[in-house]
C-alpha cells in the first residue's frame, strides 16, 4: 500500500513551512528548509533520523532567505545540496544580505554549495513517487511548484497562499509574471489538488479558483 507522508515544520521568525515528504520506501525529499533556530534545525534532523528516513533531495521552491536559512544544516547532516531554478541563484547567493536588509539578522546563513539546477518539466524521483517541476515566475524569477499528480498534491512555495498570492516587490519580482503564472500554470491544476503553501494553512485549487481574487 502506497504511503505519502507530509510532515510540516513552521520555522523561523516568518513561520515558513518546511516539508519533509516520504513514502513507504523511507526515501524522502525536504522542501524549503528555512529552519533558523537551533531547536528547529534539530527537530527536522530528529524527525528524519527517528523515522529512519533517507533524504535524497533538498528542494527549494525559490531562494528567498526565509526558505533557505537551514540548507547548510541539511548539507552537514545528510550531504544534500539545495536544488533550485537557475534564475533564483542570484537570490541564493545574496541570502545573507536579504536577511540583513529585511530582518536585521547579520551573518545568519551558512550557504552550502548548490546542486544542478531545476528546469520546468523536470521530474524529481524519490521512493515510489515523483514530483514535477513547474516554473512559476512572479514572486521570484525562478519560483517553481513541485506537483505530485498521483497524490493530487502541490507544494506552492510563496506563489500561492490560501486566498492570496506572493508579493512581487522584492528583487526580480514581477506582478505581470505572477498573474501570468496563475493563469497558465496554477489554474490548470485539477480542482481537487491539495496545496501546501510556503506560509500559513494548506488549501485546494478548487477553493482558490472559486474564492481567490487573483485566480478569477
Amino acid at each position: 500500500m502506497s504511503q505519502f507522508n507530509i510532515k510540516t515544520f513552521a520555522v523561523n521568525p516568518l513561520q515558513e513551512n518546511c516539508y519533509v515528504v516520504s513514502d513507504e520506501t523511507k526515501e524522502a525529499v525536504i522542501i524549503d528548509c528555512g529552519a533558523f533556530f537551533e531547536e528547529e534545525r534539530q527537530a527536522i534532523i530528529n524527525y528524519i533520523k527517528g523515522n529512519e528516513l533517507k533524504p535524497v533531495h533538498l528542494l527549494c521552491t525559490h531562494a528567498h532567505f526565509d526558505h533557505v536559512f537551514g540548507v547548510d544544516t541539511i548539507y552537514q547532516a545528510f550531504g544534500l545540496k539545495p536544488e533550485m531554478h537557475s534564475e533564483d541563484k542570484f537570490l541564493y547567493d545574496a541570502a545573507s544580505e536579504q536577511a540583513a536588509q529585511m530582518m536585521g539578522i547579520e551573518n545568519s546563513i551558512q550557504m552550502s554549495p548548490t546542486n544542478s539546477f531545476l528546469n520546468d518539466g523536470d521530474i524529481i524521483r524519490f521512493g515510489n513517487h515523483q514530483l514535477q517541476v513547474l516554473h512559476v515566475p512572479g514572486h521570484s524569477p525562478g519560483g517553481v511548484l513541485f506537483y505530485c499528480k498521483e497524490e493530487k498534491t502541490v507544494f506552492s512555495g510563496d506563489t500561492l497562499f490560501r486566498m492570496s498570492v506572493g508579493r512581487t516587490d522584492l528583487p526580480g519580482g514581477s506582478w505581470e509574471q505572477l498573474i501570468n503564472s496563475m493563469a497558465n500554470v496554477v489554474a490548470k491544476l485539477p480542482a481537487d489538488t491539495i496545496v501546501y503553501t510556503g506560509h500559513g494553512p494548506k488549501t485546494c485549487i478548487g477553493d482558490e479558483m472559486r474564492m481567490n481574487p487573483y485566480l478569477k
